[in-house]
């Protein structure tokens, strides 16, 4: 009996010390936690349960059959994140630099599958030079497994990715199919061909970081929905996401005791958002003075500025806010603008997220770049994603809401089910000097110099008193009211108290093919 617990004994030493403590030192100089170290942060304290200590590859050649190491470089198993059950990996970068390979992904294949049966998130905190080479097609199977099970978890239990190492090859795909993906600055990469390949083949000379380090896949790709300084501050980061959301798709968010804004912020919000049309304003002021203090956590901050998306809480409620940006292109929808919101409005959907929709949108962006990268698909993506989403739809007209972009923003048509305008709001197809410059062009140009600029004043003053108001969409029904900006917020939580036990029937399908 004693030598059996010898062995256990030395066996979790060894799967402790993960690749011995000259290797665990090169880490932690590089301003790493350890695997075992990230979990411990991450978990409450002494909640994690192991998965498959004991586990190691079966490869005996290339010199691997003398380095087997208890955990095969990666560590798995749950605890709680305040309180709630949560499935984890971390890769040990101190194991064969953390590679991928047959045992390795059966353990992370494991994990997964308990949190589907479970219904618990799964978070993975990504350290690895991606395949492991010497085990061939048999890592690349691995990734195949991995893969498959992200896309059977996507919309089931939320799925979170902290990349705090490399993350090269095939490794960046699980990530990308997940939820959300926090990377570390200056420790934290992705790409799917490094900056000598790269170079090998293009020609280009490009380092690490700016091929795929956070900064690049926060403000340029859309990769990485948040960036951080730090493991610590990943894995807190990841905590407090978590707080947000349900352990899985048949679990209604967490409330928390609401924390409503001082009384003075109903009153700002008509200072904030300036009577002039063209005249820019930050949106972030706006929310702050709707949702409950301190609640709003922005996802994508640095990429697609002109539109904003993030978690907040109203009135103690989780909900998803998506918001045009009138500080950034006017507001405008682009292409990138419409992807991001469009992802997070289906992810908000999945996990019974309501939404709160700001609205002050000029149309889409213009231009040669904009049509030929496809911005007729990517902002059908938006619109599909709102039309597609059953869950309580709260939407505010705070200034413009002109054409096409409109319909998209989450109106009464795409399903909205509470739809409110300020006095400010300005619903119409176009502004009113775009629209003169078409209704009246015969005029204007017999007007002639001289009395060309006074009937185009006169005409535009017209076209605004007459269309760019809210009523005339108040008349057809398709804006609920006209309200005064001090009560956007009592009148958002009456309405999320009324929809939250909202159903919505659909026609049966196998799924839908949103135009990707």
């Amino acid at each position: 009996m004693s030598g059996s617990f010898d062995r256990w004994n030395t066996l979790k030493r060894r799967a402790r010390e993960g690749g011995g403590a000259d290797r665990v030192e090169r880490h932690r100089a590089q301003g790493k936690l350890t695997a075992r170290e990230r979990l411990e942060a991450f978990f409450d304290a002494g909640t994690f349960s192991e998965l498959d200590p004991f586990v190691v590859h079966r490869v005996e050649k290339f010199g691997l059959a003398e380095r087997k190491i208890p955990g095969d470089g990666v560590v798995t198993g749950w605890g709680e994140v305040d309180g709630r059950p949560v499935c984890a990996f971390a890769q040990d970068a101190t194991v064969f630099g953390g590679a991928l390979g047959e045992a390795h992904a059966s353990k992370i294949v494991k994990v997964m599958d308990t949190a589907r049966k479970a219904g618990v998130p799964i978070v993975g905190l990504n350290d690895s030079g991606g395949a492991r080479i010497q085990e061939g097609v048999l890592g690349l199977g691995g990734y195949g497994e991995i893969f498959f099970r992200n896309v059977l978890l996507s919309g089931v239990v939320p799925q979170l990715s902290l990349v705090l190492g490399p993350c090269a090859g095939g490794a960046v795909y699980s990530p990308a199919i997940t939820d959300f993906v926090v990377i570390a600055r200056g420790t934290g990469r992705m790409f799917i061909t490094g900056p000598d390949v790269v170079r090998a083949v293009t020609g280009e000379d490009v380092s690490m970081e700016s091929l795929g380090g956070a900064e690049a896949h926060a403000s340029l790709s859309g990769v990485a929905h948040f960036t951080v300084d730090s493991d610590k501050e990943a894995v807190a980061l990841a905590r407090r996401l978590l707080g947000y959301l349900p352990l899985n798709n048949l679990e209604e968010p967490p409330r928390a005791e609401p924390h409503p804004p001082p009384a003075t912020a109903a009153s700002e919000l008509i200072r904030l958002v300036p009577a002039d049309p063209n005249a820019p304003y930050d949106v972030h002021e706006v929310i702050e003075r709707l949702v409950d203090v301190g609640s709003f956590l922005e996802v994508h901050a640095a990429w697609a500025a002109n539109l904003v998306v993030g978690l907040a809480r109203l009135d103690g409620r989780p909900v998803g806010v998506v918001a045009n940006n009138p500080a950034v292109l006017a507001g405008t929808l682009d292409i990138s603008a419409s992807t991001k919101a469009a992802r997070f409005v289906r992810f908000c959907d999945a996990f019974n997220l309501p939404l709160l929709t700001l609205v002050d949108v000029p149309g889409f962006l213009p231009g040669t770049a904009q049509e030929h990268g496809g911005i007729i698909r990517h902002g059908a993506k938006l619109l599909y994603a709102y039309a597609e989403a059953t869950v309580p739809m709260l939407t505010v007209i705070l200034r413009k809401a002109y054409g096409g972009a409109y319909d998209v923003m989450c109106s009464k048509h795409l399903g909205g089910d509470l739809n409110l305008a300020w006095p400010t709001a300005e619903i119409a197809v176009m502004g009113a000097e775009g629209a003169v410059n078409v209704l009246y062009h015969k005029e204007l140009g017999a007007a002639g110099e001289s009395g060309r600029a006074a009937l185009r004043s006169r005409l535009t003053d017209e076209y605004a008193r007459e269309f760019l108001n809210p009523y005339l969409a108040a008349e057809r029904g398709f804006v609920d009211d006209v309200i005064d900006p001090q009560e956007t917020r009592a009148r958002l939580v009456r309405g999320l108290n009324l929809w939250a036990t909202k159903r919505d029937d659909r026609p049966g399908r196998k799924h839908g093919n949103i135009p990707l």
